[in-house]
């Protein structure tokens, strides 16, 4: 049996792991091994990647039989998860959507997830308090109560549905633990769906209830998935990203003081954390369904491929120095919301918890510093790279 590298799991705290960027140069689709004997294409170019993500033959079908899964006895794909599918069902629930993650909708999101910011800072300095975790105190609540406020999912329960989401998206975690998670969680948010559509709110939950489930555009078993989604990546990737562009940013103090002076710079910064850090390192998972030639390469019919985003987001043929942290350069064509058809729909939510809660945690808090080094921050288990607590103080 031919042997392939094993594919990293465990990736630097703030670059990818080494490996992305020899294999990208010398053989940038190359085969690698991910658990047993499944042995996926790995993309780790940035014209490949999107080439990739927007081609309709590689298949984002979760069930498919050679799909390739981050461990080995992978369930069933649920109801709703969208995100694992196919056009027409891909196309018919996200649809559903899009009305509420617009980039008007969001704008007019901003005011409330500027009270958000306000009001967490505020209690993270309250009695005249000089130090506290910033993930536990700001960074997993800000885009958790966010996503809570437009679902209308009760955030007094975040305890109960953070630690199902951990069993979830953990690549260590057991797959029995994993799947009882998810049928936890299920059950909760049937429930408060059912609930929504007697008694409906201002929400998002509500709205589905009434105009999707109650006409039968949808079941309930898919808005119950579609939510589930919404809720986990709601709040998952934003968390996980926020800490990392703490320390990122506290690494390159001249860079920070830019965007002090001048806050429109935050945006396009903004862009360059996402560019740079790729939080999304397991990559974005395919399976061929015929064969494709790409860049000279003949991925066959019923082939896995795994795209690496934080690669190709650091491919020299997309940016100049690409290594380097610069919130001056246009990063404009990133890969860290994927790409194509199943790009994330949260995005411009994503885009303005972080320019938001990052300004205003540094305008309010300007001697913020780590307590802790780096280094010695232990690291998410997850499918979405991060740590798991960031001491912090400011004076």
């Amino acid at each position: 049996m031919t042997t392939h590298p094993t594919l990293p799991t465990i990736r630097p705290l703030l670059d990818p792991a080494p490996e992305y960027a020899k294999w990208r140069s010398e053989e940038p689709i190359r085969r690698v091994t991910i658990w047993g004997d499944n042995s996926p294409w790995l993309i780790t170019g940035h014209e490949d990647a999107r080439t990739v993500l927007a081609d309709p033959r590689f298949s984002a079908d979760a069930n498919h039989p050679n799909f390739p899964h981050t461990r080995p006895g992978a369930p069933p794909q649920a109801p709703g998860l969208f995100h694992q599918m196919d056009p027409p069902d891909h196309t018919r629930l996200r649809r559903m959507l899009i009305p509420d993650f617009t980039f008007r909708r969001i704008e007019q999101m901003e005011d409330a997830l500027q009270r958000i910011c306000d009001d967490l800072l505020d209690a993270m300095t309250l009695g005249g308090a000089t130090e506290a975790d910033l993930v536990e105190s700001y960074a997993l609540p800000l885009p958790t109560l966010a996503i809570c406020e437009l679902l209308g999912v009760p955030y007094e329960d975040h305890d109960f549905f953070r630690a199902k989401s951990n069993a979830l998206t953990s690549v260590a975690g057991d797959l029995a633990e994993a799947m009882n998670a998810r049928m936890a969680l299920y059950g909760y948010l049937r429930a408060l769906i059912e609930r929504r559509a007697q008694e409906p709110a201002d929400d998002l939950i509500s709205r589905l209830a009434a105009e999707r489930v109650a006409t039968g555009e949808a079941s309930l078993d898919e808005v119950t998935g579609m939510v589930c989604l919404l809720l986990l990546a709601g709040h998952e990737t934003t968390a996980n990203m926020f800490p990392l562009a703490v320390i990122a940013l506290l690494h390159h103090p001249a860079q920070l003081d830019a965007l002090r002076v001048d806050e429109s710079r935050w945006p396009a910064a903004v862009e360059e954390l996402l560019r740079h850090l790729t939080v999304i390192h397991s990559g974005i998972r395919r399976v061929a369904t015929e064969d494709v030639e790409l860049s000279r390469v003949r991925i066959r019919a019923g082939e896995g491929v795994v795209v690496a985003l934080q690669s190709a987001n650091r491919d020299p043929s997309a940016y100049f120095d690409p290594d380097a942290l610069d919130v001056h350069r246009d990063a404009a064509g990133h890969l860290a919301f994927g790409h194509g058809l199943h790009q994330c729909l949260g995005q411009s939510l994503a885009r303005a918890e972080l320019r938001l809660g990052l300004s205003t945690l540094f305008r309010r808090l300007p001697m913020l510093h780590l307590t802790t080094p780096p280094e010695t921050l232990a690291l998410s288990t997850s499918t979405v790279h991060g740590v798991r607590s960031l001491p912090v103080a400011w004076r």
